[in-house]
Order: C-alpha cells, then sequence, then structure tokens
C-alpha cells in the first residue's frame, strides 16, 4: 500500500503536469484562432481558382490545351505529398495521416494504378521521421516548416509538381493531410492536383461563363501555375489549422483527465490519512488500558 507520502508526490506531480498541458491547451487555441483566420481567408480564392479551372477541363468547346488538363491512361509513376506536424502531442493527428498514407501505398494505388510507382514529397519532421523507416522513394523531405508555415515552402514544393508533371515524370499528383472541418472534427483527405479534373455534374460544367480578356491562353497561362501554388498552399494551411485544434482538444482531455486523477489521488490520501490516524487512536486506547490494568 502507497504511503501518505508517495501520495503526496504523485498528486504534486499529476498537478503540475495539469498545470502545463492547461498552459499548452490555450497556446494550442491562440495559435488556432490565428490558422483558422489564414484559412478562412485562402478558401474563397482557392476554391474559385479551382471551379474555374475545373470548368475548362470539362468545356469541350474551348480550343485551349494545357498539359496540366492532361489524363493519361497509362499511369506509371505517381508522387504523393504527405503533410503531417512537426510536433507530437496533438492526439491521433499525425497517426490518421500516416497509416492514409500507408494504406494508399500499399494497397489503393495498386490496385487503381498496378503499373505506377509511388514517390513522396514529405511535409513535418513527423512525416519524414516516418518514411526514413521505410523504403518508399522520397524526392524532398520538409521537416519543421510548421514552426513558422511561410509560402516559401510551398515555392520548393511546386517545381516538383508543374514541372514534373509536364516532363512526364509523374502521371498523377495528389497531396495528403488533415482537412479541418472543426474544432473537433479534422478529416484525412486525398485531393488530386495533378492533372486538373473535371467537375462532375451538368450544373457544375454550366456554373459559369467566363469572359477573358486580353485572351484566353495568355490568362490560363499566367493562372495554372498559380493553381499548383494555391492547392498545395490551402493544403498546408488545412494541415497547420487542424494540428491546432487536435492539439487543443488533446491538450484539454489531457487536463480533465489529470484533475480526475487528482481527485481519485486525494480520496486516497484521506482514506489513508484517516486509517493512520484511527490506528494511532487505537494505540492510544490500548496503552491507556494496558497502564490501567496493571496499576
Amino acid at each position: 500500500m502507497a504511503t501518505l507520502r508517495d501520495i503526496r508526490r504523485r498528486i504534486v506531480a499529476v498537478r503540475n503536469t495539469s498545470q502545463i498541458t492547461s498552459a499548452m491547451r490555450m497556446v494550442a487555441a491562440a495559435k488556432l484562432r490565428k490558422a483558422q483566420n489564414a484559412i478562412i481567408a485562402a478558401r474563397p480564392y482557392a476554391s474559385k481558382v479551382a471551379e474555374i479551372l475545373q470548368n475548362l477541363a470539362q468545356a469541350e468547346r474551348y480550343s485551349f490545351a494545357h498539359p496540366f488538363f492532361e489524363e493519361r491512361a497509362d499511369v506509371r509513376s505517381i508522387l504523393l505529398i504527405v503533410v503531417a506536424s512537426d510536433r507530437g502531442l496533438c492526439g491521433a493527428f499525425n497517426a490518421n495521416v500516416l497509416k492514409a498514407a500507408q494504406y494508399y501505398i500499399e494497397r489503393k494505388f495498386p490496385e487503381e494504378f498496378p503499373k505506377a510507382q509511388v514517390r513522396i514529397i514529405a511535409v513535418g519532421k513527423r512525416a519524414v521521421q516516418f518514411f526514413q523507416r521505410r523504403k518508399d522513394t522520397v524526392i524532398l523531405a520538409l521537416p519543421d516548416v510548421f514552426g513558422r508555415l511561410e509560402f516559401s515552402t510551398v515555392l520548393q514544393i511546386a517545381p516538383h509538381v508543374g514541372e514534373g508533371f509536364i516532363s512526364g515524370q509523374y502521371d498523377r499528383v495528389f497531396v495528403l493531410y488533415n482537412e479541418f472541418r472543426s474544432i473537433l472534427r479534422q478529416e484525412v483527405r486525398r485531393k488530386q492536383i495533378l492533372p486538373i479534373l473535371a467537375v462532375g455534374t451538368e450544373q457544375q460544367r454550366d456554373a459559369g461563363d467566363y469572359i477573358y480578356e486580353p485572351s484566353r491562353a495568355e490568362i490560363l497561362e499566367a493562372l495554372l501555375p498559380q493553381y499548383v501554388n494555391v492547392q498545395l498552399w490551402s493544403a498546408l494551411l488545412e494541415s497547420h489549422a487542424a494540428e491546432h485544434a487536435a492539439r487543443m482538444v488533446a491538450m484539454d482531455n489531457a487536463t480533465t483527465n489529470a484533475r480526475d486523477l487528482i481527485a481519485s489521488l486525494q480520496l486516497e490520501y484521506n482514506k489513508a490519512r484517516q486509517a493512520a490516524i484511527t490506528k494511532e487512536m487505537l494505540e492510544i486506547v490500548g496503552g491507556a488500558e494496558a497502564l490501567r490494568a496493571s496499576s
């Protein structure tokens, strides 16, 4: 049975831990607000660019052609960009996206594209460490990017995506990341970056009729490279916000569990202290009875 000193030490240790997790929860909440503002600001532009280009990919009346729209039937090489975090203590955030990456590499891609080889761009220290333990081909490793997320990270990835696809080095380009849905909900999403997918329904295809000035070709030549950058930047922002949300929830749960444990230990301490007091009283009473009997 634990002594009173041992229980007191455990209570102090757990209380200190709860103070740390509570502070980490508040820090994550502050960072989450900033990350939410960034992704809310970026979403409308990213979605509108994607809508315009998807309509162009579907509309046969446009004569403009670009390699980014090229749908290759014989897929022999896939570039998968996996976005995780740099740090842990965020629940199942990293485990979910890395488990999904393993599933796509080992099962899903071989089913969809039997002849394809998968190459990896790992973003975030946890993703880099994960693929270092595996035998997958990692063409670019970017650890320590989320401490201060900057657009320069996208500029390191984009040449591998755009130039690699145009040159035929990759036939499909996907990004795998945690999408921020709400503070309590983050979903692993696989998004195809290239080739640009056509929209599915007739209503979506006819959603907009665009007038191009000075010319369609000049505008799209400038817009298409930006499309890749915007989609990558959007994925990084989504993952960044989802990470802080997951960490805030994880630290909140840890703080709650610590407080519950403190309450349990306090109850155990009180019982042990009461038992010790009762034992001392019995010893005193027993000693007094012995003295009375001897006299």
